[in-house]
């Protein structure tokens, strides 16, 4: 039996309205984590431009703190924009974000140094840094609320793993950027004035996302959530904003706080501090050392859509527990070698490893989640306990590891790293599976799907 043709163009169609509005989605995000990598990647060759007094390791300190206190905004920037997505749509908070990214960046690129300013300067880094915090903040729950909700079923898995697609490419951008640069510049004009270029980019770059986004579709979730309310199908006196999502769906909270301590905690161990751990422990130096990890993250960035839309047919639960698994039993073996080698091919090979496990966890990151909320609260149940555990646990990765290593106990950190991931594990373990009892399924909430954590 044939199929009539109008299916057929009705599915291309559709399926090709997805991918345009999550290539715009994802776009922006690249854009917002690139400025949020580049502070990462260039902080070893202006470290010294703002915190001049010490040695290396406590350059690197300082601004490792100042990525820390970026971080201490997130958690304000997910009640805001979360509350602000699920009030006034996705777009407009994804919009707003980008803004945000992009003022700080513009603030970094321009900010003078030490030398000229003195204790203004690193003032000026901070506040920069408290701007693109707030703006993360908001990014994640409203991206991985949009992307999951214009995905069709059967394949949310696989659309939603595109937020670390584009995460995992703004941090391959800069690092780009910095091999470009280095082939260009010597090391004193890195030092000197180079490492200005890739905020100047983050924030043009900004210009045209916030155009891109304004053209995005809104989600027919959210739209169809707006119209419940406005024809008066919900309840009298129903709680919106954070009052819903802690009366309502404290175990769903509970749930999203213990999935991402562990991910988070590995996804900035194995990203972003273990360049510097390269570089400060096992010697290597910069330029082969941001090779390696453009290597390692483009193979890293290649696995998340084959491991979404593996936990599409296998479902969410199956590839947490090999995450979390394969994370306890590697990390302290894989950062031991890594801190005494000398050769860039295992470097390369340790770190492609670690990054291998921890898709198990940034694949899923967004779907795990959103499937346990409804539209109502669902960037903001998303995006809050998600900034509170990346304020908490993520932020304070490299100060930690850098602490440690500076008190001679930087074996503490790879025990640490494991305890956090183990938390993770006893959270999958009594998690029952989102995807069967996902809230993406139904525009608002119901007795029977509210409590399904």
């Amino acid at each position: 039996m044939s199929h009539s043709p109008v299916p057929t163009e009705a599915t291309k169609a559709t399926r090709s309205r997805v991918t345009a509005n999550v290539v715009r989605g994802c776009l922006g995000n690249l854009i917002e984590w690139y400025d949020w990598f580049a502070y990462a990647t260039f902080s070893i060759y202006f470290a010294s431009v703002f915190f001049p007094e010490g040695d290396q390791t406590a350059q690197l300190l300082s601004t490792a703190a100042v990525f820390a206190v970026g971080f201490l905004m997130r958690p304000l920037g997910g009640w805001l924009l979360g509350g602000y997505a699920d009030r006034y749509g996705r777009r407009r908070a994804l919009t707003l974000s980008v803004l945000l990214m992009s003022a700080g960046s513009l603030t970094i690129a321009v900010a003078p140094g030490h030398d000229v300013i003195g204790l203004w300067a690193p003032v000026l880094l901070v506040v920069a840094r408290l701007a693109q915090g707030l703006s993360v903040g908001g990014e994640f729950g409203s991206s991985a609320s949009y992307l999951s909700e214009v995905a069709p079923p059967g394949k949310r898995g696989f659309y939603s793993s595109f937020q670390y697609v584009s995460i995992v490419l703004g941090q391959l951008a800069a690092l780009l950027v910095a091999i470009v640069l280095q082939k260009l510049l010597t090391a004193d004009q890195l030092e000197s004035w180079g490492w200005r270029i890739p905020f100047v980019i983050g924030a043009v770059a900004g210009l045209t996302v916030m155009y891109l986004r304004r053209t995005m579709e809104e989600s027919e979730h959210f739209q169809k959530e707006q119209a419940r309310t406005a024809d008066g199908s919900s309840a009298a006196g129903e709680r919106k904003g954070l009052a819903a999502l802690i009366a309502e769906y404290p175990r769903q909270l509970i749930a999203v706080f213990g999935l991402a301590i562990g991910g988070t905690v590995a996804f900035y161990t194995y990203t972003t501090y273990l360049q510097k751990y390269l570089v400060n422990t096992a010697g290597l130096p910069k330029s082969t050392v941001t090779v390696i990890g453009f290597a390692a993250l483009f193979v890293y960035m290649l696995l998340q859509p084959a491991v979404g839309a593996l936990s599409d047919r296998v479902g969410r639960r199956p590839i947490m527990f090999g995450f979390s698994l394969g994370c306890m039993v590697l990390t302290v073996p894989v950062m031991t070698y890594l801190g005494r080698t000398d050769s860039p091919w295992v470097a390369f090979l340790l770190m492609t490893l670690a990054l291998a496990f921890v898709t198990g966890y940034s694949a899923l990151a967004s779907i795990i989640k959103a499937e346990m909320f409804p539209t109502k609260v669902r960037a903001l149940g998303v995006g809050l306990p998600h900034a509170l555990v990346t304020a908490t646990f993520g932020g304070l990765t490299e100060p930690i590891a850098l602490a440690l290593k500076q008190h001679g106990h930087e074996t503490a950190f790879f025990w640490y790293v494991t305890g956090c991931v183990g938390l993770t594990f006893l959270a999958t373990l009594l998690v029952r599976e989102p995807s069967r009892t996902s809230q993406l399924d139904t525009t608002e909430a119901s007795p029977r799907t509210k409590a399904h954590a």
